[in-house]
């Protein structure tokens, strides 16, 4: 996956934006305010935090050792930390991004996420 092909797929979701309220060089991309992905697009390898149910963060840490590891600089507990260079399925990785997403959006309050639905 390419930084053009990760930023692009984090804004193809309803109401994603990309902010850089750390630096220029941190992508944030968020729903209603809410932070679902951060990456350093220039980086090599290209990373990606990305939320995750705790169970199922564990059991993808020790599936991908190496590539999936605690998030850096988030809660280890919630975050990965995914590596986006080829390693990993392309699938996969979008699934992820995908799956931090709704875990994201499920935490918005009910109005907020009757707005998404809205067309």
């Amino acid at each position: 996956m390419t930084p053009q092909e990760l930023r692009a797929f984090c804004l193809s979701f309803n109401a994603a934006e990309e902010d850089f309220p750390f630096s220029p060089e941190i992508s944030v991309f968020k729903v209603r305010g809410k932070l679902f992905a951060l990456s350093f697009l220039d980086a090599r390898p290209l990373k990606v935090n990305l939320k995750c149910d705790p169970d199922e963060a564990v059991r993808l840490r020790r599936e991908h050792e190496g590539l999936i590891v605690p998030g850096w600089h988030m809660n280890k507990r919630h975050w990965n930390t995914v590596t986006a260079d080829g390693s990993l399925p392309d699938r996969l990785v979008r699934e992820l991004v995908e799956d931090s997403y709704d875990l994201v959006v499920a935490g918005l309050p009910r109005a907020d996420r009757l707005r998404l639905d809205r067309p």
